[in-house]
């Protein structure tokens, strides 16, 4: 986890250090500008791989090239053995791997690359190259000013003030700047051809276990959220089994709820290090404008997510620099409650499944990856591996929901690593769980009169569908009220058991 910045077109130094400000909190370990005419790069360092000696931007050996990246490259090692007899390497880091296979093969590198990244490499011969993963895990967003130069940086809040219209990069796509924008990789589609149950039971195994052991390779102390519920105490079972000495375990919630005390036992089975916090409804109405400002986004469902996940961050930073998350696995294996709508109808589950995971970067993914980052903290989604994807397309709508189970699959897989009264536990949104949606929900209550949500209108001219959300709508438009930033905004399909969010935004 970094924060990248940078400008092609005009003079950098001075914006570059603006945005950089803004992405302080990516990057609390090391900060770097490096400017030519016309062209500047900056990085905000969170160390996690080559602690001493990954500092960024990186240059090829003739200062050609220069690489500054956002993420982590899982296959870095057998790409810096086959390219170690052509290249002189500096530093021990996955970045400079990148950095000598675009030498050698340019804007296609990027396919040779196993993890989730947000790139950018300066060419003295061809000019700016970005690139992102296929599931944008990690974010990238760009701009031109009134002079036509082109600004790109990690998160909207370094761009706002700098540029009139905040993009997107895509998930998936790579630029050659001036040329055509490329999509370089897709996630799979359901392919309708599914695998027989029992094999897909032990793929799921060895991928999921493979997976694990990959976002284990870090430097610096790794460590797992752990609510209790099936993904995250599954990955937590399985980095117990492959993580050398304690694994560190985190969980919050309001007094009583049910996720610290399922958490607690999870911890107490797998023998883990556990913390937890217990959070109070004063502290999470004093968080919430924090949260949104961080967040980037006032969709309902992502907010009510974003409280439990700030904190947990906030306590986890405090013991490890690398968390281990259960994201993703609702969307492979069709988790959330809304879902039933699908029952009986395979290829509508199917579908629905592909259109959620895809809309990840700027939901789940999003919420994640802006409450960690807001305290210095790196998120690993194992079950977002490239190999899972794969598996889950090849994966029957069928065994994913069956007698009206969710993941059912996936928790015949967890029966081999957790008790069964952790496998079979009723689903319950992170919001929930925690306690933190339902305290929102009644502060929202008192915050907003009756006649005020009869009487303010969404963006979109529409009435309110809650006092939630006219809530986070009032405290984003505060800061990011443009319609440019309005329309980055995901839209989460899922809020509570049996209801699918379609509010007013």
């Amino acid at each position: 986890m970094c924060g990248i910045a940078g400008i092609a077109g005009g003079a950098g130094h001075a914006r570059i250090g603006r945005m950089l400000d803004a992405l302080a909190h990516r990057g609390p370990d090391g900060r770097r500008i490096w400017t030519a005419e016309g062209f500047g790069l900056g990085h905000a360092r969170l160390a996690i791989v080559d602690v001493g000696g990954g500092g960024q931007p990186l240059a090829d050996e003739d200062g050609s090239l220069w690489l500054a990246m956002d993420g982590e490259i899982y296959n870095h090692r057998a790409l810096r053995q086959e390219l170690a007899g052509r290249h002189t390497f500096r530093t021990q880091s996955d970045a400079e791997v990148v950095l000598h296979l675009y030498e050698e093969y340019g804007p296609e590198c990027v396919e040779r690359l196993d993890g989730h990244f947000a790139v950018a490499v300066w060419s003295a011969e061809e000019g700016l190259f970005l690139a992102r993963d296929a599931l944008g895990i990690k974010p990238l967003y760009w701009g031109e000013d009134a002079e036509g130069s082109l600004l790109f940086a990690s998160e909207i809040r370094a761009l706002i003030d700098e540029v009139a219209q905040v993009r997107e990069f895509p998930p998936g796509h790579r630029w050659l700047v001036g040329g055509p924008m490329v999509a370089w990789d897709r996630i799979p589609r359901p392919t309708g051809e599914w695998e027989e149950a029992a094999a897909v039971a032990d793929a799921l195994d060895r991928t999921l276990n493979a997976a694990v052991r990959k976002r284990l390779m870090a430097d610096v102390p790794v460590g797992c959220f752990l609510s209790g519920g099936l993904d995250s105490s599954l990955v937590a079972a399985l980095a117990r089994q492959h993580l050398e000495g304690e694994l560190h375990t985190f969980a919050v919630g309001l007094e009583g709820s049910t996720d610290l005390k399922v958490a607690r036992q999870v911890a107490a089975y797998l023998g883990t290090m556990h913390h937890e916090r217990v959070l109070t409804e004063g502290e999470i109405v004093e968080a919430l404008p924090r949260v949104i400002d961080a967040l980037e986004s006032c969709d309902p469902a992502l907010v009510r997510g974003s409280i439990a996940t700030y904190f947990a961050s906030e306590l986890a930073a405090e013991h490890v620099k690398v968390v281990l998350s259960g994201e993703g696995a609702d969307e492979l294996f069709a988790g959330y409650h809304y879902l039933s709508d699908f029952d009986g109808d395979e290829r509508g589950l199917a579908e629905e499944l592909y259109v959620i995971t895809a809309a990840l970067h700027n939901t789940g993914l999003q919420r994640v990856d802006r409450m960690t980052t807001a305290h210095g903290l790196q998120a690993q989604a194992p079950f977002l591996d490239r190999e899972m994807l794969d598996l889950a397309a090849r994966t029957a709508p069928a065994l994913k929901r069956r007698d009206g189970e969710g993941k059912w699959i996936l928790r015949t897989v967890a029966e081999r690593y957790l008790p069964r009264s952790v496998v079979w536990r009723t689903k319950e949104k992170f919001a929930i769980g925690t306690g933190v949606g339902p305290a929102l929900e009644r502060y929202a209550a008192l915050a907003v009169s009756d006649a005020e949500l009869e009487r303010e209108r969404s963006p979109r001219g529409q009435p309110f569908a809650s006092k939630e959300e006219y809530l986070y709508w009032s405290l984003f438009r505060e800061r990011y009220g443009r319609d440019d930033v309005l329309a980055l905004m995901g839209r989460s399909r899922s809020l509570n058991p049996g209801q699918r969010w379609v509010g007013a935004l």
